[in-house]
């Protein structure tokens, strides 16, 4: 229990951060958990709208240090690169390989 009043309101501070904090993640999971899904039915479309919400609520989430901007960044890195795989492998979405011309010197 706490001693003082300042360390009973700093108690009760920390409680209704912590409500706060999980509200945030648990949002975050559940978007995650959206994209994931999108990304196992190769729903491309829907999964890119998916990861901009998403991108976006991490990076208001490490704005206000909910979560460290490493954590935003390399979820954002990672998840862009499966949703990469999905659109390279797609057979609308092949790349010309220009081999015709030679280097300029």
């Amino acid at each position: 229990m706490p001693r003082t009043r300042s360390a009973a309101k700093q108690a009760r501070a920390s409680l209704r951060r912590r409500a706060h904090n999980r509200a945030i993640k648990s949002h975050l999971h559940t978007l995650e958990r959206r994209f994931l899904s999108l990304l196992e039915a190769k729903n491309a479309q829907d999964a890119a709208e998916a990861l901009r919400l998403l991108t976006s609520a991490l990076d208001k989430a490490a704005k206000i240090r909910v979560i460290h901007s490493r954590t935003a960044s390399r979820k954002k890195s990672r998840l862009a690169a499966r949703i990469n795989t999905l659109t390279a492998s797609a057979p609308t979405a092949q790349r010309a390989v220009a081999t015709s011309s030679p280097p300029a010197n």
